[in-house]
């Protein structure tokens, strides 16, 4: 039934679910699963980063360290399933690069995590997984893990 299937990360704890939920579904149907990372341009560019000498020691650069820390826990957990695995890391808003990402490579599902939040938290503020929900003409899962606040 899928052939592709797209895992988008941040790395944090409502991803942990969602990868395991990817992986396990990937390899139920032999697809291959593309996990991707957003470096969120908002972060690093609001961030003056006077502290650092070197471009290398700059935000941006963990920021991306995190993201390929994040993409290759879940490469390695997903081979060990015997799933093939696309490994993509690029610079941007995270919904907007989520859905240029669905555009170009035409998954046909994407998991994603979400904090599992009250409403009115919800009302306040949304999120990236909620945005690509709304937007994509894909099929979405979204995998909620829930959170004390």
């Amino acid at each position: 039934m899928y052939e592709t299937i797209l895992f988008p990360t941040n790395g944090g704890v409502a991803s942990e679910r969602a990868a395991e939920s990817a992986v396990e579904t990937a390899a139920a149907h032999d697809a291959t699963l593309h996990i991707l990372y957003v470096v969120d341009e908002k972060v690093y560019g609001a961030y003056s980063g006077d502290e650092y000498v070197h471009d290398k020691e700059g935000l941006e650069s963990a920021l991306r360290q995190d993201g390929e820390d994040a993409v290759e826990e879940v490469a390695d957990d997903a081979r060990a399933a015997g799933v093939e695995v696309v490994t993509e890391i690029c610079h941007g808003v995270p919904h907007e690069e989520i859905l240029d990402y669905i555009n170009e490579n035409g998954p046909d599902l994407v998991i994603m995590g979400t904090k599992e939040r009250p409403g009115e938290y919800r009302q306040m503020l949304g999120s990236v997984t909620e945005r690509v929900l709304r937007t994509s003409s894909t099929p979405v899962t979204v995998v909620k893990t829930p959170v004390s606040e």
